[in-house]
């Protein structure tokens, strides 16, 4: 349903070197930074696996604080996601844990990155034998 989406940050290498960490473990990395000849100045790129989906762009912390959930294939991905963007400066919002009022076998982990934004990682299946 939605093909990419994006956010605006405060400091985009701050930004970067978070997401950078955080989003190793369920397998994104930064695909594309765009020439700033393109966009005016402002520092722009995008994550994702196979083709950039998440973008950040450096126009200021965005207005309200958003919440982005990106999925991982595994409940030991989300522990390592929630490992990774707390060492990277993220700010707890949710240790990694079953959330059963989602469903049953909801596993996710949140966490504030350097603007406040809600980013979780969710993996959906049960838990391993």
């Amino acid at each position: 349903m939605i093909d990419h989406s994006g956010i605006s940050v405060s400091d985009f290498d701050k930004a970067r070197d978070f997401y950078d960490a955080a989003l190793a473990p369920i397998g994104a990395s930064l695909l594309m930074v765009v020439p700033l000849e393109f966009t005016n100045g402002v520092k722009v790129g995008g994550y994702g696996q196979d083709r950039p989906v998440f973008w950040l762009s450096e126009d200021g912390a965005q207005t309200p604080p958003l919440h982005f959930a990106f999925s991982a294939a595994s409940r030991a991905e989300v522990d390592a996601f929630y490992s990774a963007a707390l060492a990277a400066g993220g700010v707890d919002n949710g240790a990694p844990g079953l959330r059963p009022q989602y469903h049953a076998d909801y596993y996710g982990a949140f966490v504030r990155d350097p603007d406040g934004n809600n980013i979780e990682a969710v993996c959906h299946g049960p838990a391993p034998e």
